[in-house]
């Protein structure tokens, strides 16, 4: 069975930095793609970054250049470094691998 866990979210001012943590058990991180989704309640999941099982990465174009997702083999866990962050980051950010989702990890960042 196939698990994703977030964490690494958080209250930051704008401008600021966060690194959000996605541990996935039950598969093994470099065998899959896996991908990080932002949720506003009563919307659609939109799609904020991916990484291939070759390491290829592609982001949406509203975070291109700011976030940067990676993964650890070692520790089966992927990241999303976020930096210069804005209001309009403010979301629930969701770990995606196959059919599975994590529960989400809410960030919010001030003006």
């Amino acid at each position: 069975q196939v698990q994703l866990v977030e964490s690494g979210g958080g209250l930051v001012q704008a401008g600021g930095s966060l690194r959000l943590s996605c541990e996935v058990s039950g598969r093994k991180v470099g065998l899959n793609s896996q991908g990080w989704y932002r949720q506003v309640p009563g919307k659609q999941r939109e799609f904020v970054a991916g990484i291939a099982t070759t390491g290829h990465t592609d982001y949406a174009a509203s975070v291109k250049g700011r976030f940067t997702i990676s993964r650890d083999n070692a520790k089966n866990t992927v990241y999303l470094q976020m930096s210069n962050l804005n209001p309009e980051d403010t979301d629930v950010y969701v770990c995606n691998m196959e059919i599975c989702w994590g529960q989400g990890t809410q960030v919010t960042v001030s003006s």
